[in-house]
């Protein structure tokens, strides 16, 4: 696994550092002692690519190269990627934006901690979640090899250290008005995108195929003029055959119940990263507030208390729902914290399946414990504040007896009477 050679660790990191400024909050820069980003010998990465990387030179794994697709498919199964999840994206904001537009969009595929993009005539991009460090960035070429190479490109974190990812290398959905040529209209805005996000800046520059009701959003459309449409309604897609050929891609969705996974998923893992770098990196006089806040912060989006209600009833078209929820892990009452609502709310159980993830456990035990605390006084009603009062005494039950048989290390006090 090669190491990128566009751009020097040292003018990275003082990019990173002066975007690490949160308002009123301030992130560990990359560099920092107990972080050590790009100290590739001392913290080698431990992502799902570098995992695959080490298989592939020991020769226990061999990627196939399709015509058309190259190692698309193949690295999607080596990675457990399914193709269900697949978005497109048609807003020329990548690495390979000389290649995007509405006719060529590039696809995005994930799991809990990695994401594979693909467009026609380009590179493979990928964005793998180490379980300390955050997200790790790659690309792939798509030439036959014996054995591919993943290239590591510290330089996307030009766009992928902001505060729109908190401050730490992670990931990032933004929503643009979009100009016919793929183009972004900057001069109109964007907005970042996550569970809170309001449904009418969602999906500027993406596709969105399936039932989204009277749902308004920014997906599907292009702005010809200077100004916005006002309230405007998007094209109704049940897949994307007619907007181009779909016959290259791997399926012609862009799945509404994936999109909304993903906006969840962005800054759930961005939240598990930085509370893990603050941990490692705060003062010991600080540490204690700071993690205290952090735990806070992060249990308040892992509990959807600011999520954004579905206008109106969402449905996919690619399976992708039915694929996620059959992941599990599930309790004796077949319940299950990746189980989707998609009527009034994205999860049924509205607590995040990313608790299961090697990045939660990963987490210095202090704040592991501090994220507990918390879940338990707001699921235990021992915080009764109103703010809270969206979680109903049947959901946070259910929360509680779903962990309590599906995740282990939880501690004692979850398990009282």
């Amino acid at each position: 696994m090669r190491r990128s050679s566009w751009i020097s660790a040292t003018l990275i990191v003082s990019a990173a550092a002066g975007f690490a400024e949160l308002g009123d909050k301030l992130a560990p820069a990359p560099d920092h002692p107990a972080i050590e980003y790009f100290n590739y010998l001392k913290r080698p990465a431990r992502d799902p690519v570098a995992a695959l990387s080490r298989r592939i030179e020991q020769g226990g794994v061999q990627l196939n190269f399709a015509t058309g697709t190259g190692y698309l498919r193949s690295l999607l199964e080596a990675l457990h990627v399914p193709i269900e999840s697949q978005m497109a994206v048609f807003s020329k904001t990548s690495l390979q934006a000389d290649r995007v537009e509405p006719s060529n969009p590039r696809t995005i595929f994930f799991n809990d901690s990695v994401a594979v993009a693909w467009v026609r005539g380009g590179f493979i991009e990928l964005a793998a979640l180490d379980p300390e460090q955050g997200v790790i960035f790659y690309t792939l070429q798509q030439e036959p090899q014996q054995k591919p190479d993943f290239l590591r490109r510290d330089d996307c974190l030009r766009c992928h250290i902001s505060d729109d990812s908190l401050g730490i290398p992670g990931l990032v959905a933004r929503s643009r008005f979009i100009a016919p040529d793929g183009m972004p209209k900057l001069v109109l805005g964007g907005f970042g995108t996550d569970h809170r996000s309001p449904f009418e800046e969602r999906w500027g520059g993406w596709y969105v195929t399936g039932a989204t009701g009277t749902t308004k959003h920014m997906g599907n459309t292009v702005i010809a003029g200077e100004e916005p449409e006002a309230n405007h309604t998007p094209a109704h897609l049940d897949s994307l055959t007619g907007k181009f050929d779909t016959s290259a891609y791997l399926s012609p969705y862009s799945d509404i119940a994936a999109l909304l996974v993903f906006n969840h998923q962005i800054r759930m893992t961005d939240l598990i990263i930085r509370i893990g770098w603050e941990t490692r990196a705060a003062p010991a006089g600080q540490r204690a507030k700071i993690v205290r806040d952090g735990a806070k912060e992060l249990v308040d989006y892992l509990l959807f208390v600011d999520e954004a209600l579905l206008p109106s009833r969402m449905r996919g078209t690619s399976g992708f729902a039915e694929r996620f929820a059959s992941e599990g892990p599930r309790d004796r009452q077949g319940r299950s914290l990746r189980q989707l609502d998609l009527d009034k709310r994205l999860m049924r159980y509205p607590a995040s399946y990313m608790i299961y993830t090697q990045a939660f456990d990963s987490l210095p035990a202090e704040a592991r414990e501090a994220i507990y605390q918390r879940m338990w006084q707001v699921l235990s009603g021992e915080d009764s504040s109103a703010r809270y009062a969206r979680l109903s005494l049947a959901d946070r039950q259910a929360i509680v007896e779903i962990l309590r048989e599906t995740k282990p290390g939880l501690p004692a006090y979850f398990h009282r009477p």
